[in-house]
């Protein structure tokens, strides 16, 4: 297989997906894309569009398709139109990826596994204040449910494509990066 160069992150929140993704994006030299960091900036803003994101987001669940396309749309196009991206939190439903298909395809898919006891360990451990939704023991646990419901049937749906890699996320940092680029190369 050819070098990725469009690359999807997918995992429970606390696998990694944003120290990860930083990374293999300056690894590849492509843009990174951080939907929650996308997601959190609109939230910080004074309109209808942030306050219903950051209503969403503070309650611990995924933002409804409508307004996460709102929000990535522009980014993702600007992304594949410079010969590439890393995306950490895009897509999260069957319905996001077909959106996202038709603006360009991801060469790859790699899912960090991580169990639930291992993500929330990570996120209580967080930087304090960083993410308000952390330190909310019910929203993580929202945060978890619905990555399992709504995120874990991607995986089916890039295995029947050929392009989804599945790394063990919990173990040190460096060996999931170095999995992360052995299946890339």
């Amino acid at each position: 297989m050819a070098k990725s160069t469009r690359v999807v992150l997918l995992g429970p929140p606390g696998s990694g997906k944003g120290t990860q993704g930083a990374a293999l994006a300056e690894h590849l030299g492509v843009p990174y894309l951080s939907t929650g960091e996308l997601l959190r900036g609109q939230a910080g803003l004074d309109t209808e569009l942030g306050q219903a994101i950051a209503a969403t987001i503070d309650g611990g669940d995924l933002v409804p398709d409508d307004l996460l396309m709102s929000s990535i749309h522009e980014p993702l196009e600007a992304a594949f139109a410079a010969g590439g991206y890393v995306l950490d939190g895009f897509p999260r439903t069957v319905s996001q990826a077909e959106y996202a298909e038709r603006v360009g395809s991801p060469d790859r898919v790699v899912y960090l596994a991580v169990p639930d006891d291992v993500a929330r360990q990570r996120m209580s451990g967080r930087n304090a204040g960083a993410r308000a939704d952390d330190a909310d023991p019910a929203a993580v646990e929202r945060r978890l449910r619905v990555f399992h419901a709504q995120t874990e049937p991607l995986l089916e749906f890039y295995a029947e494509r050929g392009i989804l890699a599945t790394v063990d996320a919990a173990q040190p940092l460096a060996l999931v990066r170095a999995a992360i680029q052995q299946e890339l190369a």
